[in-house]
């Protein structure tokens, strides 16, 4: 094969965004990507199960020769076909397999050979997973971070969209960060998130690197997604800002996050199945915390959503939800909050209403640490 572009700049490729061509099996690109890449595979998952039998039956030089064999004159231009309406959308882009070997390299001399040369990663997708690992170790241990804590409903994740400087942990884990927070959008791998945190984490401390980092406070897991652990020491040792809001404000929040957007989400998103599934899903999350909630106020709290569902679907009437609500900030979720807070009592920056810290906050010698 002849001398093709390779490039080992891995900072610049996440900074700018530069489109990735993964050229890996469907199945490797689903248990964990980078937020640019886009997978046209050289082999579907069959054809490399198929192949990687034959690696370990017969070595290298069988399975590069099975390889050959699988790839048809049609299947070979199907593929080329992709990799070139790729870099005519993408003629900044690279490409790369899983460490950067055989499979990238004929991609590439594939490409060549019908008049398109697109840089490979040398080392591949474990060369690039690796040095995001290292971002995010480095970055956590030097990064100053602030936390916006606040009981549920205070509006934590608003006033986090109007500040600089933020990274929303809750919008790249696809879910709001409480048993009623998951979305129509499922939840990326666990690998996606991590890969998505490290890129923010390097491209903050490159255009900011002596600003604090805002970032919204929340427990180990989002949803089924876990915070690295590097994150979680992190943040258990950063400052809290502290966002107040009356009872009447937090529940108005909560019933137009988690009932009406939530519902118009639902419509989006499934069209005639969505009373249905929405239904599915008020009742659903309220059975998680069954066991917290204790038998009695579950089933309460259940009978007073299932007859809330129908005027809500009919007329658009919240009304019915709206004592459920109020019950469970004062009495689940603001014990919950109010017993962690005490225990961090000493690492509180400041305090107030949104718009009081919003005022504050856009001040950056008001957030130091």
């Amino acid at each position: 094969m002849s001398r093709l572009p390779v490039t080992a700049d891995f900072s610049r490729l996440f900074l700018q965004d530069v489109p990735l061509l993964d050229v890996r099996a469907p199945v490797e690109f689903a248990q964990g990507a980078f937020p640019c890449a886009e997978n046209q595979p050289l082999l579907d998952d069959r054809q490399r199960e198929l192949i990687g039998i034959e690696y370990k039956r017969a070595g290298q030089d069988a399975a590069i020769a099975l390889g050959l064999k699988l790839a048809t004159p049609d299947i070979r231009a199907q593929r080329i076909a992709a990799w070139q309406d790729f870099a005519r959308r993408h003629p900044d882009g690279v490409l790369y397999c899983f460490r950067g070997g055989l499979r990238s390299r004929t991609t590439q001399q594939w490409l060549h050979d019908s008049g398109v040369t697109l840089p490979l990663v040398e080392g591949g997708y474990k060369a690039l997973r690796r040095f995001l690992l290292d971002t995010l170790e480095q970055r956590c241990a030097l990064q100053p971070f602030i936390l916006i804590s606040g009981r549920t409903g205070t509006g934590k994740t608003d006033l986090l969209q109007q500040l600089a400087h933020t990274l929303d942990l809750e919008g790249l884990a696809h879910h709001r960060g409480s048993t009623f927070g998951y979305t129509v959008l499922p939840q990326p791998a666990q690998i996606d998130f991590e890969n998505a945190v490290a890129i923010g984490l390097l491209k903050h401390v490159h255009h900011h690197p002596d600003t604090p980092l805002l970032l919204e406070d929340e427990s180990r897991l989002i949803g089924r997604i876990a915070l690295p652990p590097v994150l979680q020491q992190a943040m258990k040792e950063a400052p809290l800002i502290v966002l107040e809001a009356s009872l009447e404000e937090r529940e108005n929040r909560v019933v137009r996050d988690y009932i009406v957007r939530q519902r118009q989400d639902y419509q989006h998103a499934f069209g005639d199945e969505a009373p249905a599934r929405f239904a599915d899903f008020v009742l659903r999350n309220l059975d998680r915390i069954k066991s917290r909630l204790g038998g009695e106020r579950h089933a309460q709290l259940h009978a007073e959503w299932q007859q809330a569902l129908a005027p809500f679907e009919t007329s658009g009437d919240v009304s019915g939800f709206r004592p459920g609500i109020r019950r469970l900030l004062v009495e689940y979720y603001d014990p919950m909050y109010d017993y962690q807070l005490s225990q961090r009592a000493g690492r509180i920056l400041m305090r107030g209403d949104a718009d009081t810290l919003l005022q504050r906050l856009q001040h950056p010698a008001d957030t130091q640490p």
